[in-house]
This record gives structure tokens, C-alpha cells and sequence, in this order.
């Protein structure tokens, strides 16, 4: 049987909302109060699906959010419902989701039984509490904003709410659409310290022969600076997958990509110091139009007496961090939030270890109650799904 016409997934999930979940939420529970919303993991949260993402876990899916006291009196009541009477295709997509046998991973089937749904339905709190370990609506302190990956960021505030009843949920979102202004001088001027400590690499590696080790040095300083200009623009940086995507969608993107594609392609270690030195200039440019310090020089420069050009980029964090007001931002450790220390997915995708390494690293901890591992809905794996 032919795929349907591939439809952008929010815009799928929005109609099968309007279409086919709201009548039937209307005749489990008719006048309950609720809410509506594709958020959370998957490519078309973030915009970036394509017929691709048809493969796994991508389809007509949504969150339905109830009051917490009307979960336990009509979530089992609505999920029969919509089992039995959801229609099995939606325009031309099944709504039945089989499993795969790998973990809790499943593909869109057509079945003749009852409807396998991939229609959640929650309470605003505890989705929250399971996908980020606690209740935005309770409050967001330095130390649960350091503890969340920007992926996980992005997926909650990007995707679409089709209808908040409850008044909760988008305010919840709110909270967390971008950091607080201390906070985002302090993230800033980690992102450019991470820069500082290896921009010397690249020529030191290659001056010693080392062109494969040079190579990666600068593919590392290119990722920070495709992070660093996200941040900038005031964008979650997502996770690898989809970095190159949202960069593309930056104001720094048509000034940068050429310099950085350059780098990248380099076969020697002064070619490619040459095209990171045009880029560390732009980025600084970039960082002086934002006005967040007095103006930095923008010029690179050569590493102490060492023949290797480098921004200094040490400076810019110290610009930024001298315009942090919060104390106690500015006495932070300059690691950062926990995906500029950490790039294991194994702990990225769960809040109690991003939760525990921040602590460790920071110092900073959130007296709000016990930790909350994720549920296996809620986790990640970032290697296997869209």
C-alpha cells in the first residue's frame, strides 16, 4: 500500500486533534476541561521532520492533559474510547502504533482490532515532572536550568498547543521559552570559555604532524561555535541530528556556514586556522551587535609567543561575566549547563543524572523534593528516534 502525501506531523497531529480525538473526548467525557499539544520528542515537535520520519514513532500522536483529579476518574474511560472508536487510518496515515520489539519503539500499522493510540493522556504537572524531573509551575531555579539539556528545552517549548483549556500548559511553557537574562550571560560566557581552552589546538596539533588531530580540534570549535550563535540568537541548540538544521535557520547562518564547511573540508592545519580565524571574527562581530558587553575586539591574535592565531575568546566570557548582577550566577564554576559538560546521551535523556551531575559539577542544588527518574515514555533515545 503507498504512503499518503507526507503532511508536516504537527500539522498532521493538529487535524487529528480537531477531527477525530475531540468528538470522541466529547462522548467519553463530554465538557471535561482539558488540554491539547504535540510537545516533547519526535522531529516534527521541532520542525524538522520529513517523509523520513514516517519510519518510527512519528504519526498522528498528541498529548490530551486533564486536570490531575479528572486523570484518575477518565483517563482509562477516554483511552478505551478512542481504542475502540479512533478512526484505523487518518488521512491515509494508521493511527494503530505497533511495537518493534526494540524497547518501547513503535511504527504506525494498519490493524482491524482496537487501536494501539499514541494519544497520552496526562496531567499538566506530571508530564512535566516525568519529561524534566519537576513542575515549571512551581517555579524554575538556577539549578533546574542548568540541569536541562537544550534538547530537552527545545522539545517543550517548540511543537504546538491546539487548545489550552486548562490554562496551565502554556504558561508552563512560557516559563521556560528562554532563560533568565543572568543566566544567559552565564551560558554565553561558558560557551565562549569552552572556545578559549581549544582554539590553540588546531595549529599546535598540526605544527607536530598531527593533521588528523588538528581536524578534530577544529570540528570541535566548529560545533561550539554553531552552539555558541544558536545561544546567541536566543535558540535551543538541539542535539546533534538536528544541530546543523536549526544553525541553518540563524541570522549567523549565511555569513558562517561557507567559513565553517571551509574548515571542515581543510586538508591542512593552515587552511584550516585561516577559515576558523574568519569565522571567530564573525562570531565576535556577532556577539558586539548584541550590545550584552562594552564592545570586545573583534581581531584575532597570535597565542602568546606561539605562531597560532587565535580570537582570545577568554575575553568575551569575561565581558559577559562582568555583567552578570545575580552573586550567585556570577560565582557559578564556569562549566556551564549540563550539555556544555556533558555529551552523553545515556545521561542527557535522563533528568535524575542530569539532575545528580549538575549538582556535582555546580554545586548548585534545587531543595524542591525528590528527583524523578523518567518515565520510559519520556526518555529519550536520542540514537533511535526522530
Amino acid at each position: 500500500m503507498p504512503s499518503p502525501a507526507f503532511l508536516p506531523g504537527l500539522e498532521l497531529s493538529r487535524r487529528f486533534y480537531t477531527e477525530a480525538v475531540r468528538p470522541l473526548l466529547e462522548e467519553a467525557a463530554p465538557g471535561i476541561p482539558h488540554s491539547a499539544a504535540r510537545i516533547g520528542a519526535g522531529s516534527e515537535v521541532l520542525g524538522y521532520d520529513t517523509e523520513r520520519s514516517a519510519d518510527h514513532e512519528w504519526g498522528p500522536r498528541l498529548q490530551l492533559f486533564l486536570h490531575s483529579h479528572d486523570v484518575s476518574r477518565h483517563a482509562g474511560r477516554i483511552r478505551h474510547v478512542l481504542a475502540e472508536h479512533l478512526p484505523k487510518t487518518f488521512h491515509g496515515w494508521p493511527t494503530h502504533f505497533a511495537a518493534t520489539g526494540d524497547r518501547d519503539i513503535r511504527v504506525m500499522r494498519v490493524t482491524d482490532g482496537p487501536v494501539h493510540h499514541r494519544v497520552e493522556v496526562t496531567g499538566v504537572a506530571s508530564w512535566f515532572r516525568a519529561t524534566l524531573g519537576f513542575d515549571p509551575a512551581s517555579g524554575v531555579t538556577p539549578a533546574h536550568w542548568l540541569a536541562l539539556p537544550t534538547q530537552l528545552l527545545a522539545e517543550v517549548t517548540a511543537g504546538a498547543v491546539f487548545h489550552d483549556g486548562l490554562h496551565t500548559l502554556t504558561p508552563a511553557r512560557t516559563a521556560l521559552r528562554w532563560y533568565p537574562h543572568d543566566l544567559w550571560l552565564h551560558v554565553l560566557a561558558c560557551q565562549w570559555q569552552r572556545i578559549a581552552q581549544e582554539e590553540a589546538f588546531v595549529g599546535r596539533c598540526g605544527e607536530v604532524g598531527d593533521e588528523l588531530g588538528s581536524a578534530v580540534e577544529a570540528s570541535r570549535l566548529v560545533r561550539d561555535l554553531m552552539r555558541l550563535s544558536l545561544l546567541m540568537d536566543r535558540r535551543y541548540p538541539p542535539y546533534g541530528k538536528w544541530l546543523g538544521s536549526a544553525f541553518a535557520r540563524t541570522p549567523a547562518a549565511p555569513r558562517l556556514t561557507s567559513e565553517l564547511t571551509a574548515v571542515l573540508a581543510a586538508t591542512d592545519w593552515h587552511l584550516r586556522e585561516r577559515h576558523l580565524v574568519q569565522a571567530y571574527e564573525i562570531v565576535a562581530h556577532l556577539h558586539n551587535e548584541l550590545e550584552l558587553t562594552d564592545r570586545v575586539d573583534p581581531a584575532t591574535r597570535t597565542y602568546h609567543a606561539r605562531p597560532f592565531r587565535v580570537l582570545r575568546a577568554d575575553r568575551f566570557a569575561r565581558a559577559l561575566s562582568a555583567r552578570i548582577k545575580d552573586p550567585d550566577i556570577r560565582a557559578l564554576r564556569k562549566a556551564g549547563a549540563v550539555d556544555q559538560f556533558i555529551d552523553s546521551a545515556e545521561v542527557l535523556s535522563r533528568p535524575d543524572l542530569t539532575r545528580a551531575a549538575t549538582d556535582a559539577v555546580t554545586g548548585v542544588v534545587a531543595h524542591d523534593g525528590p528527583r524523578h527518574a523518567p518515565t520510559k515514555s519520556s526518555r529519550g533515545q536520542r540514537g533511535h528516534r526522530e
